[in-house]
């Protein structure tokens, strides 16, 4: 091992060991990668930012912008809620649910897919009376495994067809994921139809939509003031105002000296109540006692005398800017006009006083603003929103363009006329369905950042020898396994490495390795980038690890095992379906 290589590896170790921490975020820690390849010497200084030229970041950036713009004109919540059963078969309506969700993930962007159908669930499974968990991680599930159908259904494959194009001159067309991924699509979805009884049916059915996604431990803080009749009342008779569905948790002086919540004890003008239950059972106990929303809680401004202040229920993703802050220290109102009304955690309760919760990944919380400017502000912190899908619908003057768009581009790729980056390009430029700036709030500028810091690092890897070394080692370990052992292997160390890294950065990590592997074996490189792209579009096993899977975790319940128990066997069915058909489509010779 050369000195070179010892520092590619030794600077992609301590990049994926903070992956694996979090801090700090993952742009960041990518960019810091970049220079530190930079300043030993293995990236050079004038090939530093040629990522950012890359047609890898321009793919996945306009692919962004497309399929948000199709989500955001509703014609295809309109569309599915057409041809949903109207019967009370939980089996058929799981079925049409993760077949629409899979269909669609082909076209638009997984987590978008999801979050046009996670509604519809809701009202199936309150329809049926069963959990909403019944439905949901099978979902998310499936919105993985259609987006390997497509050369834009999930950012691995545009990956990998590029780094083909770079390798042999020839990137993977929009269909060459089609045979292969649908296949896989279609055993995938046949086990999930029988092995979600695997999962334990976290809630119950229930009768509203708050109910549906059964989140009964919201937290938030209010302050009892000279006008509230509870002045002189009990807690108990507070917690009657809600019927019984919201209770005290903590009780705080005017100093923040905290008084053990008795049922008996008294409420005096300036106490803090820390509050736990339903949304709906919170918004009655303060409506009904007056009492007076604390934490910060400030009126949004109206633009408009029309404007309507609402809430809206979300889901902070995995790399929001929320996580490890508490709405005080991240000055959530200050910078973003948005309220902090509550918070759940699943499994967890909840007593510090409302703003200073540290919130982390996962969390379901309930922010307040302006109606027609939340849509951007959740954009902007990362959140992914559970209900008041009415945000996202686009005008109708507007609805089909974006789908003829899309059918165009693909068209235009399917058939050589035009090169992908151009095509999509095309696409992406606004048509009238979203609005300019949104286009700036809709593409993941941290993905985009991290793509393009890592690409030259990825490269370095390939010009210092690092991926010839780590094929010797792989081929040693190979030697002796037929064809189908080696691909197999691949398929499952990429699978391995992506619930810990973002699924780009496992690509572009594992396809030149797994290139250098193929030809030290004397195959062709193309069944083993097809692995790559199928090992790290499938991560099945964690919350984690992408973000349908983090998306379904609060609403639906689950813990961090319960991915396993599905993911599992899932996982396994990819593997044994997957490397015969890349074998069939793709020969390795």
């Amino acid at each position: 091992m050369t000195i070179d290589q010892g520092l590619a590896f030794a600077i992609i170790a301590a990049m994926m060991a903070l992956f694996l921490w979090g801090r700090p975020r993952y742009d960041l820690t990518a960019c810091l990668a970049l220079l530190v390849a930079v300043g030993v010497g293995i990236v050079k200084p004038d090939a530093a930012f040629k990522g950012f030229s890359s047609d890898i970041v321009l793919i996945v950036a306009a692919a962004l912008v497309v399929s948000s713009a199709i989500a955001q004109t509703g014609i295809l919540e309109a569309l599915i809620k057409r041809i949903l059963p109207s019967g009370h078969s939980v089996q058929l309506q799981m079925l049409v649910l993760v077949v629409a969700v899979t269909v669609l993930s082909a076209f638009i962007k997984n987590i978008g897919a999801l979050a046009i159908m996670i509604p519809v669930a809701f009202q199936m499974a309150r329809r049926s009376g069963v959990s909403p968990s019944r439905f949901l991680m099978p979902m998310s599930f499936g919105a993985l495994l259609g987006g390997l159908m497509t050369q834009i259904g999930t950012s691995p494959n545009i990956i990998v067809s590029e780094v083909r194009g770079q390798l042999t001159g020839q990137a993977f067309s929009m269909f060459d994921f089609t045979p292969v991924g649908a296949i896989l699509a279609v055993a995938g979805v046949a086990f999930l139809m029988i092995g979600h009884r695997l999962l334990p049916e976290r809630q119950r059915a229930t009768a509203s939509l708050d109910e549906a996604v059964m989140i009964k431990n919201y937290v938030t803080e209010a302050l009892i003031t000279g006008g509230s009749p509870m002045v002189g009342k009990t807690i108990s008779q507070l917690q009657a105002l809600a019927d019984g569905e919201a209770k005290v948790t903590a009780l705080l002086e005017e100093d923040d000296r905290r008084i053990v919540p008795l049922p008996d004890a008294i409420l005096k003008i300036g106490h803090t109540v820390i509050l736990e239950g339903y949304q709906d059972a919170l918004e009655r106990i303060v409506s009904r006692g007056k009492l007076k929303l604390e934490s910060g809680h400030r009126t949004p401004d109206a633009p408009e005398p029309q404007a309507e202040i609402r809430s809206i229920k979300a889901v902070i993703g995995l790399n929001s800017q929320l996580i490890g802050l508490s709405a005080q220290g991240s000055d959530l109102f200050e910078r973003f006009g948005v309220n902090l009304l509550a918070v759940s955690r699943t499994g967890e309760r909840l007593t510090e006083r409302l703003g200073t919760i540290e919130l982390q990944m996962g969390d379901v919380v309930v922010l307040q603003g302006n109606f027609a400017g939340l849509p951007e502000k959740l954009r902007a912190l990362n959140c992914l929103p559970l209900a008041e899908r009415e945000l996202f619908l686009g005008r109708p003057r507007a609805a089909l363009l974006p789908v003829l768009i899309l059918v165009a581009a693909m068209g235009l790729t399917a058939f050589g006329v035009v090169p992908v980056a151009i095509a999509f390009f095309g696409a992406a430029v606004p048509t009238g369905a979203i609005a300019l700036r949104q286009v700036y709030q809709i593409v993941e500028w941290p993905i985009v950042l991290m793509l393009a810091a890592l690409i030259p690092v990825s490269e370095a890897l390939h010009s210092t020898g690092a991926t010839d070394l780590v094929a010797g080692w792989l081929s040693a370990a190979a030697t002796g396994m037929p064809p189908y052992g080696a691909l197999a292997l691949i398929l499952a160390a990429a699978m391995a490495v992506t619930p810990f890294l973002n699924n780009a950065a496992t690509v572009l990590i594992m396809a030149p390795i797994a290139a250098s592997f193929s030809t030290a074996l004397g195959y062709k490189p193309d069944a083993f980038l097809m692995a790559v792209a199928i090992g790290a579009g499938c991560d099945f096993l964690t919350p984690i690890g992408h973000q349908c899977n983090t998306l379904v975790m609060g609403p639906g319940g689950y813990r961090f095992g319960d991915y396993a128990r599905l993911g599992g066997p899932l996982s396994l069915i990819v593997i044994l379906v997957s490397v015969p058909e890349l074998l069939y489509f793709w020969p390795l010779s």
